[in-house]
């Protein structure tokens, strides 16, 4: 841990004790994880952790995210939602009226505590992403700590390897919702499917891994260095095993690999069967 982000870490937990009591929106990820961590140390029991449990976020990050509460003592509540009606069909805006409605609730959820500040884990590095729903975190007046104090996803990684937190090397994670192209109606039943067929991938050894799903295709992004692992037959003829058996007639491996929303802008462009092109919806949180 250099200078640096000890002088960070030291702004950050300065600011975090300037709010008495925080409520902190928690989805078991890198920053939200380093961020409940940090409040702990600054407030001690005076923090309260809210989870979202809904049908596009995947069971296992739940399931981490409460077991790490539960090491750490930290008061943890999951909050269950369903798909908000106004995102039903996957619009261009998604993310924005996602995050309205999520943390409009939190926010109320807060205030019936007598939290007056609700936290979250954007960090500066975002800034230069494509992140649509950070315009609703400024109407709803969140407070985004380690974007304040500039810290950087890297030194975020750092940080929460000198506080041995188990999540300084977790891959980088979006809601299911960014597998599926805009003005696609999302159902429970594809939610699964693509779930499910990231976990497949992510046993074999790839991590981090998107699996982008064009209806009876599955396209499959991988990082930089898990091409090379994509050699294996074994490895592939287990992947086509599986996502033909989860209903998937082609599956291709991008060759551009993984790739967050702000490459794409509003999102990259790609054929449907009726010759019309369809705007993907791309990793924007």
């Amino acid at each position: 841990m250099t200078n640096k982000h000890k002088e960070k870490y030291k702004a950050l937990l300065h600011l975090l004790k300037s709010f008495n009591k925080v409520a902190i929106a928690f989805s078991g990820g890198v920053d939200s994880t380093f961020l409940v961590a940090a409040a702990r140390e600054a407030l001690g029991e005076n923090v309260v952790a809210y989870t979202v449990n809904s049908p596009y976020i995947p069971d296992w990050e739940i399931t981490e995210a409460i077991e790490w509460a539960k090491q750490t003592g930290v008061e943890h509540e999951i909050i269950k939602t369903k798909i908000p009606d106004n995102i039903i069909n996957n619009p261009l805006n998604r993310c924005y009226l996602c995050k309205k409605q999520i943390f409009t609730l939190l926010k109320s959820k807060a205030k019936k505590r007598n939290i007056k500040y609700l936290l979250e884990g954007t960090n500066k590095d975002d800034e230069g992403d494509y992140r649509p729903g950070m315009k609703a975190l400024e109407e709803l007046e969140v407070i985004s700590p380690l974007r304040e104090v500039g810290l950087t996803k890297a030194e975020i990684r750092q940080l929460s390897k000198g506080l041995g937190l188990p999540t300084w090397d977790k891959p980088a994670y979006a809601c299911l919702l960014t597998r599926i192209p805009y003005d696609i109606t999302i159902t429970p039943e594809e939610l699964i499917r693509i779930e499910k067929g990231e976990g497949y991938l992510f046993q074999l050894g790839f991590e981090g891994a998107r699996l982008r799903s064009h209806g009876n295709l599955a396209r499959i992004e991988l990082q930089q260095e898990q091409f090379e692992l994509m050699n294996d037959k074994n490895k592939k003829e287990t992947i086509v095993k599986k996502l033909k058996a989860a209903g998937y007639q082609f599956i291709c491996i991008d060759l551009e690999g993984y790739r967050m929303g702000g490459r794409w802008g509003n999102g990259v462009m790609g054929e449907r069967k009726n010759g019309e092109m369809e705007k993907w919806s791309g990793d924007t949180h």
